[in-house]
């Protein structure tokens, strides 16, 4: 949905997102017409005004066709008359536009080299960042372990993390508590489990006992997701299989090596195995739990407090970057933004096959899946509580546990609601739901009851 589209252009529909300059319908069109040294919308001023006006016509004309047929019969400056008579667009723009100064401009903001990344890392080529008055250098990082020592040093302002960590973080398990934020969710589904070739006739999981498997960190959805998935075959993961945490770059290395007979971990690296013909891709994430979150935007409660219009902005930038990359029609030119050695380091085809849906498995068949990996920001506070779950169920968390307190503390659901507003996007309007993993719905009210259902496990 567009931030700086004109509401009032009966010809152009509110479902895009513009390119950094705001005078053009795409970043392709932007770039194919850079020559003409195209020139940014006039004033932050102007900006605003577009994104109150946009934000009153979606709430006037909810469906696109409405609004189209409306401004054809009046036009569109009887239209903005009509409308300011009702609606004081002005003091609107002037108290939006009124969130005060940028505390700091130049951020440092860490990353994994990994399609989870994607918005986080596409903000910086493709202007998002300084469409909001920020100069951010996206560093690439190691491992996830470097991402959250960085980060709680200071040296990164904010990170790229995987959607467990700030509540291992402010919980204390694995490092020293201290307070975080998960205020935007970066990716939902776009992981898989990717086996080695040799296991091509070794698909039934209860067929693995033995088996060596990576993830990401101890911390993660693929750490859960993998236990869970073996565990409801029958097989107990901490008995049955083993399971180590390797850096998603050096996954691939891994497989080819026979150090491990398989991992469930992040995009690009199942479809690099595919690609480099060593692994073929057993079953997708979002086969196991349709929607899961991975990925995340992270930042100390520290930052979200003394630099609020920092954060403000940076939260704005990524959110817009995570609506253009939801786009279908936005996936290639992603791909070749987030390419290159100083990003994911990735061949565009790979980085193309997995934000498109169209791909190689390595089993001979090219499969479409459109929503393979998808990005939508919004943090559920249910997911946290699920994430808290499989903490208990796998004795990284003991005793009592405040799911619903810990989950609000952390998942910054109604900072992100606002902000969401303010871009001109529409935000759920709850901050749970339920939903269904394997076939077992989850019920967010009732944590205790869902880590008590499980045959196998180590809760209590």
């Amino acid at each position: 949905m567009s931030t700086f589209d004109n509401p009032f252009d009966s010809q152009r529909p509110l479902s895009r997102l513009g390119c950094s300059c705001g005078r053009h319908a795409t970043e392709s069109d932007h770039t194919r017409e850079a020559q003409l040294q195209c020139v940014p919308i006039e004033s932050e001023d102007k900006r605003y005004e577009v994104v109150v006006a946009g934000a009153v016509m979606r709430k006037l004309f909810p469906q696109d066709a409405a609004r189209r047929e409306f401004l054809k019969a009046v036009g569109a400056s009887t239209a903005l008359a009509a409308i300011a008579q009702f609606f004081p667009l002005k003091i609107a723009t002037e108290v939006f536009a009124q969130s005060g100064p940028i505390e700091k401009k130049a951020l440092k903001v860490g990353f994994i080299p990994i399609t989870c990344a994607t918005p986080i890392i596409m903000a910086e080529p493709m202007g998002f960042y300084r469409r909001h008055g920020l100069d951010v250098e996206v560093i690439k990082t190691a491992g996830w372990a470097v991402i959250r020592d960085k980060t709680i040093n200071k040296e990164y302002d904010a990170a790229h993390m995987l959607s467990p960590m700030p509540i291992a973080i402010t919980l204390g398990v694995g490092s020293k508590p201290i307070p975080y934020t998960m205020p935007a969710v970066e990716n939902i589904n776009g992981q898989a489990i990717t086996l080695s070739v040799k296991h091509k006739d070794r698909r039934d999981p209860k067929s693995w006992k033995g088996f060596r498997f990576a993830v990401p960190f101890d911390f993660s959805m693929h750490n859960y997701l993998l236990r869970y998935y073996v565990a409801e075959h029958g097989l107990d993961p901490d008995q049955d299989i083993q399971i180590r945490a390797v850096p998603p770059p050096e996954m691939v290395a891994n497989l080819r090596a026979d150090n491990i007979d398989g991992f469930l971990g992040p995009d690009p690296m199942n479809q690099r195995a595919v690609f480099d013909g060593v692994g073929f891709i057993h079953i997708l994430s979002k086969e196991i739990w349709d929607g899961h979150p991975c990925c995340a935007f992270a930042a100390s409660q520290e930052f979200v407090k003394t630099m609020p219009n920092t954060y403000a902005a940076l939260l704005k930038a990524i959110i817009e970057a995570t609506a253009f990359a939801s786009k279908a029609e936005n996936r290639k030119q992603i791909a070749e933004a987030i390419a290159p050695p100083n990003y994911i380091n990735q061949p565009v085809t790979v980085l193309e096959q997995v934000l498109t849906g169209t791909f190689a498995d390595g089993l001979g068949k090219v499969q479409r899946v459109p929503d393979r990996v998808d990005f939508d920001p919004f943090p559920w506070e249910s997911f946290a509580i699920w994430i808290m779950t499989q903490m208990k169920r796998w004795g990284q968390i003991k005793g009592d546990v405040d799911y619903a307190a810990v989950a609000k503390q952390v998942y910054l659901a109604t900072d992100t609601t606002r902000l969401m507003k303010e871009v001109g996007l529409t935000p759920p309007s709850a901050t749970t739901k339920s939903f269904a993993v394997m076939g077992k719905t989850f019920d967010p009210s009732k944590p205790e009851e869902y880590v008590k259902s499980f045959k196998i496990g180590r809760g209590s």
